[in-house]
């Protein structure tokens, strides 16, 4: 590599940027509070931290949303960010909400599973920031974007994102800025839609080497030919890449089909 650490943050600024960020978005909208799906994982937890800077913790609430098969550890680990900020929160548990669509194909495949699992708990995020009078706060990263290691209308559905163009890496770096237990931080990401699941056991590659090779093809613009020279292999860029093409639809908004022209002209 020709930079050193090309993926590292000046965290204090950046947080400050992110702060005055989710300020303006509530602001401008003439509301007071956010409402949060807190997983345990770092990215909820980072975006709740900020959150509460921005806020105060008494406008930040705070959702668990577990299934039969969630990690007792993600539980545990929300509760860790509850407990620290001091936030208002609630527990509602999924289980018979998602298994009586589940009841109903016994073969469904474990990509449906998890795919309505998540639009589920998004289901609920957005019945309760009309209950509290909130706007729904964004906890996906740019790695998972650009990946499309992301459920559309699921867990990358939200009123705004203050992590949206950070990377793994770089939430992480911010996380530790912001005092997000480092338990939370070190540990390795999970979904936690079933036991034992984890992003990178998943993708096959770590969140790490997916990183650096997005900054240089996607903020850099770097060809393939430069990619090589910069050490990487060619089956990974491959691979990155065509992930990337394969979930272009889930970063943009549905197309819209324009008919407005076709009518005759007011005279």
């Amino acid at each position: 590599m020709t930079e050193k650490n090309p993926l590292e943050i000046n965290p204090e600024l950046v947080s400050r940027v992110l702060i005055g960020f989710i300020r303006d978005q509530l602001h401008k909208v003439g509301m007071q509070k956010v409402v949060v799906g807190l997983s345990g994982g770092v990215d909820s937890a980072t975006s709740t931290y900020l959150a509460v800077r921005a806020l105060g913790n008494e406008n930040v609430w705070a959702i668990k949303m577990p299934y039969k098969t969630s990690s007792p550890e993600s539980a545990g680990d929300a509760g860790l960010v509850i407990e620290a900020l001091n936030l208002p929160s609630m527990t509602i548990e999924i289980t018979d909400m998602v298994d009586a669509y589940f009841a109903k194909f016994p073969d469904i495949s474990q990509l449906r599973k998890a795919n309505r699992i998540a639009r589920e708990r998004m289901a609920i995020l957005y019945d309760q920031s009309v209950a509290l009078n909130a706007l729904v706060l964004g906890t996906g990263n740019k790695t998972e974007s650009l990946l499309g290691y992301t459920t559309l209308w699921g867990d990358m559905a939200c009123a705004f994102n203050p992590i949206g163009d950070l990377y793994k890496t770089q939430v992480r770096q911010l996380a530790k800025y912001l005092g997000v237990p480092q338990r939370i931080i070190d540990k390795p990401p999970t979904a936690d839609l079933w036991p034992g699941q984890t992003d990178e056991g998943e993708l096959g590659f770590t969140y790490a080497q997916a990183d650096i090779l997005l900054y240089y093809l996607v903020d850099r613009c770097c060809s393939f030919s430069e990619l090589e020279s910069l050490e990487f292999e060619m089956d990974f860029i491959d691979k990155v890449f065509a992930r990337i093409q394969r979930n272009q639809f889930k970063r943009a908004m549905p197309p819209v089909a324009k008919i407005s022209g076709l009518g005759p002209c007011c005279t």
